[in-house]
């Protein structure tokens, strides 16, 4: 049996942009990327932190030590730019597997 554990969380990031007409997605420092092992195309789901909004969508990278945080596409309508969110993804292990594995964390203050 498998079941969908997290396997990536960036906690408590600051949005530091926005852009409407962008197709969609979240542009990310492919720093933080790398750190919590997340790959471009990867879906991810994004909970705002200031208004409650949640939603689904894919990462791809941003500029490499930029700390940018982008929200892209129709997002941005419910995601702006100062706002704090969390980003989560997640996989499927196995059920026996789940109990040592540990997700990756890059939690912000």
């Amino acid at each position: 049996m498998l079941i969908e554990v997290l396997k990536s969380k960036i906690h408590r990031i600051k949005v530091t942009d926005g852009n409407l007409d962008y197709i969609g997605s979240l542009t990310l420092d492919i720093d933080l990327m790398e750190k919590v092992g997340l790959i471009s195309g990867e879906k991810i789901q994004v909970l705002n932190v200031n208004n409650g909004e949640r939603l689904e969508t894919y990462v791809i990278e941003g500029e490499r030590g930029k700390g940018d945080v982008i929200v892209n596409g129709p997002a941005t309508h419910k995601i702006k730019k100062g706002d704090l969110i969390i980003i989560n993804s997640y996989a499927q292990i196995n059920h026996e597997s789940a109990y040592k594995f540990k997700p990756k964390l890059l939690i912000f203050d």
